[in-house]
């Protein structure tokens, strides 16, 4: 069997979420899976060691100015007309199966030469309804547009639709100690000195930025890196908390963990805004609407985390890829999520919501226990 899998290279989540798949397929000799890879500066990309000999197209990618999305620009920036030939010149006859993690050319070219796509990612339990998700119908139909797929596999914390299933993360056997005081930092839309402003407030803290921009340095209490995907997850074990936009990878890599997390989405992305707003509302993470040390204060000052102990959805996936996927999504769904399970961690009774927050109303925290839900979060 041979399958192409088309990766988003806009942004680190995606390319994680498929670093991980490639390793679970990995396993399955009798399976070729070859690699392409689309949205950023070939350059620019890092850790590509587990794709092999990797393919790369220019593809499309957003314009992000000052933390939020530039339309506009998005708009004329993009190179419509490589996009479309790419699209149309590449050659998908020798392979069985054709997955795009929302990279958009190999989903048009699947479409355009009649081949039928699986999308799998986080933007398709967009695609269809999801309750937790609430999007507008033209924000639906353009999510559609940007990577059509015939078959969807949506990625998603909660349990409330049958095309989705709990993320893809790495499961590594090993724990490495948390340094309390220490935080992960990752807004990488953000400038660095806006960045460095709101850190210097909170000088008893410890941080750890990554940033495209940066370079290995200490300032104080706060450390710069390039990005670094086994650098980011040493750091990410090591941290009380994570301080990050609102992806969908980092975010779930943070709950498995048991990470306290703070996000602020990205100003003009509406998948960032609905997963903030899902966040909030299942009580899994704070959020701040704007680079807030006020926000920030009040993160750091509370001690609440919630453990997500996902299945491994990687060896899942790959199995069920390497099987020609041929069972219903719906099965595969089903099956992950009655293996999933909550735990509190350690829960202190402050008000830590901003009431005002436009993310919800405002709710109370918790009393320290060591109770466990499982198959569904403590709403």
């Amino acid at each position: 069997m041979k399958i192409l899998v088309g990766i988003q290279g806009t942004g680190n989540g995606h390319l994680s979420r498929c670093a991980a798949l490639a390793e679970a397929l990995g396993k399955y000799p009798q399976v070729q899976v070859d690699y392409l890879v689309s949205g950023r500066p070939k350059e620019q990309l890092f850790d590509m060691e587990v794709f092999g000999k990797w393919q790369w197209r220019e593809g499309l990618s957003f314009v992000v100015q000052h933390g939020q999305v530039n339309v506009r620009a998005t708009l004329a920036r993009n190179n419509w007309q490589q996009f479309w030939r790419d699209a149309r010149q590449l050659k998908l006859n020798d392979y069985d199966l054709i997955v795009s993690d929302y990279e958009p050319i190999t989903a048009w070219a699947g479409r355009l030469q009649g081949k039928p796509v699986i999308g799998l990612g986080r933007q398709y339990a967009f695609y269809k309804e999801t309750p937790s998700l609430p999007i507008s119908a033209l924000q639906r139909q353009l999510l559609r547009w940007f990577a059509p797929a015939k078959t969807v596999v949506g990625m998603h914390w909660l349990d409330d639709a049958s095309h989705v299933l709990p993320p893809i993360i790495h499961h590594r056997g090993d724990r490495q100690r948390v340094i309390e005081g220490n935080y992960l930092v990752y807004l990488p839309f953000e400038g660095l000195g806006a960045i460095h402003g709101l850190l210097s407030c909170f000088p008893q803290v410890q941080f750890h930025v990554f940033h495209p921009a940066a370079e290995e340095q200490q300032i104080g209490h706060i450390r710069y890196s390039a990005p670094s995907r086994v650098g980011f997850a040493e750091a990410m074990a090591q941290a009380e908390g994570i301080i990050s936009n609102a992806g969908f990878e980092t975010a779930s890599e943070a709950l498995a963990l048991g990470k306290k997390l703070l996000v602020k989405p990205l100003v003009g992305q509406f998948e960032q805004l609905a997963n903030a707003n899902c966040l909030q509302q299942a009580r899994l993470a704070m959020v701040m609407k704007k680079l807030d040390s006020e926000v920030l204060g009040q993160f750091l000052a509370s001690v609440t985390a919630l453990q997500c102990q996902w299945p491994n959805v990687a060896d899942a996936v790959a199995r069920w890829l390497a099987n020609g996927a041929k069972a219903p999504v719906y099965q595969l769904s089903s099956d992950l999520w009655s293996q999933m399970e909550w735990s509190h961690m350690e829960w202190q009774q402050e008000h830590l919501w901003d009431d005002s927050n436009e993310f919800g109303s405002g709710s109370p925290g918790w009393i320290r226990t060591n109770d466990t839900w499982i198959n569904s979060p403590p709403l």
